[in-house]
């Protein structure tokens, strides 16, 4: 988990494939540190942005990538209780960031920095929207009682599949819930653990547009790469509607 806080730079920028970018919103809910960076960040950006107002050449999009991809900054650290001395880690963890923003501001990015290939008219979609707001986009909900609801939703062109739960209760303790893409003809495949959330949204890992069901198991904290107990609930795609 202590990589997600890697991202932080990145996430402001808009610099995450679509796996990454799920992955860090579902920490980026639960971390109080990383949203108060993430917004200072993308402030930082937005003034820089508007002392240019060049148009963004044609090879902004991979320079501003492979720059970010090279220069994340560091986890959050925890404050020392000498507020001058707490100030100047987070500016030197910044530093990168800002001389990326600086320097691409220099080449006449303007407000692009914060989206460069994005625009009012087709803003960016997290992997999670794309898949729930698909043409083809296919639903299975489940009661599954006092344990809450939940539906999937599969997206085949997309190739991905996502559940949002309702009131779904805690896994038991030193225990997870974790998530299995099942083939035609039986294999389960992992497809990430669940966080200890009663409403969520999560993307599966891997696959899913030749998945025939999507599985949910009570497995060890750190998952399983099998399932080891009978699934908790199983979402029939060959049935969706």
């Amino acid at each position: 988990m202590s990589d997600l806080h890697k991202l932080t730079g990145a996430y402001a920028m808009d610099a995450l494939d679509e796996l990454e970018r799920a992955r860090f919103e579902q920490h980026l809910a639960q971390c109080e540190d990383c949203r108060g960076e993430v917004a200072e960040l993308r402030e930082t950006a937005a003034m820089l942005a508007e002392t240019v107002a060049t148009p963004a050449p044609a090879s902004l999009r991979e320079s501003v990538l492979t720059g970010i991809s090279q220069v994340r900054p560091l986890p959050p650290e925890v404050p020392a209780p000498d507020t001058h001395s707490s100030a100047a880690h987070r500016g030197r963890r910044w530093l990168p960031f800002l001389v990326a923003a600086v320097l691409a501001l220099v080449v006449g990015v303007g407000a692009a920095v914060i989206q460069p290939w994005a625009t009012d008219d087709a803003p960016r979609l997290t992997a999670a929207e794309q898949v729930l707001r698909a043409d083809d986009a296919e639903k299975v909900f489940l009661d599954l009682g006092e344990a809450g609801r939940a539906t999937v939703v599969r997206s085949k062109a997309a190739d991905r599949a996502v559940i949002v739960t309702e009131d779904m209760v805690e896994a038991p303790e030193g225990k997870a819930y974790e998530l299995w893409l099942m083939s035609p003809d039986g294999e389960f495949t992992p497809a990430g653990l669940m966080p200890d959330a009663a409403d969520q949204t999560v993307v599966l890992e891997g696959s899913a547009a030749q998945a025939a069901a999507v599985g949910i198991t009570v497995e060890p904290d750190e998952g399983s790469p099998q399932p080891t107990t009978e699934p908790i609930a199983l979402f029939d795609l060959t049935a969706a509607t």
